[in-house]
């Protein structure tokens, strides 16, 4: 069951739900899109991925807006990434999650913040699973390379959300559905740093999302996009779910 919650209205995707389970106090985990590649993931714990808002001409949220995050997982050190993570990591007592390289660089960098290094592979952190899995892309802050890029997979109340970071498609996505069940994909569909649409839709072919959603697109004009493409090129191969910033998508 899924659903996909605006400040406006809410809209029902293809899947069938009523109000009524909603109402009952059904458990749900919400995955908002804070636009470019920023996610909030609200469950039994919140988290967020990615939290470039401020100079994001997309961003559906400040950072003064949060003031309790458990995780704030980074994927790679580029600034459009890292983002406001210290900022909100200070407001808000979270844990950066990253890979130990740039666990490791943000700790020598700033003074009261918890880090936890990764490198490709599982581990729990305060319940929540955790999967940190390769990307292709790069990862520095603009002079010195920084670690390796990332994407996670992440299985918080059962539900299990993927996203790929900055990447383009490879074919050990399929050995990411193989292992684990996606559940929720987010992929880049923007090109020129990343996958393109086309890229993309290859991707949910490996992958076997039951759904997913397109970031990474129209927040700066080398990766302008228009999500119907993607779509439209994934066909009946999963439900594509195009959010604008600031919507929700409960699943």
């Amino acid at each position: 069951m899924s659903r996909i919650v605006s400040s406006e209205r809410v809209k029902f995707p293809k899947v069938n739900i009523s109000r009524w389970s909603v109402l009952e106090g059904e458990k749900m985990v919400g995955i908002r899109f804070l636009g470019h590649a920023a996610f909030e993931i609200k469950g039994s714990k919140r988290i967020l991925i990615d939290p470039f808002l401020t100079g994001n001409p997309k961003a559906a949220a400040k950072p003064e807006d949060f003031d309790k995050v458990d995780l704030i997982l980074i994927t790679h050190a580029h600034g459009d990434h890292l983002g406001d993570a210290v900022k909100i990591a200070k407001r808000a007592g979270a844990k950066i999650v990253a890979m130990y390289d740039i666990s490791t660089y943000l700790v020598e960098s700033n003074k009261g913040i918890t880090t936890i290094g990764m490198n490709y592979g599982p581990t729990e952190i305060d319940g929540v699973k955790i999967v940190q899995v390769p990307a292709w892309h790069s990862s520095s802050d603009g002079k010195t390379n920084i670690g390796n890029p990332c994407g996670y997979i992440i299985e918080i109340d059962g539900v299990k959300i993927y996203h790929a970071g900055d990447t383009y498609v490879f074919k050990d996505m399929e050995l990411f559905a193989e292992l684990y069940g996606i559940d929720v994909a987010l992929l880049p569909i923007g090109g020129h740093f990343t996958m393109g649409p086309k890229e993309a839709a290859k991707a949910v072919e490996l992958l076997k999302p039951k759904y997913v959603i397109p970031m990474h697109y129209n927040t700066f004009p080398p990766i302008a996009q228009n999500p119907e493409e993607f779509k439209e090129l994934v066909g009946d191969k999963t439900e594509v779910v195009i959010l604008n910033p600031g919507e929700t998508f409960e699943i």
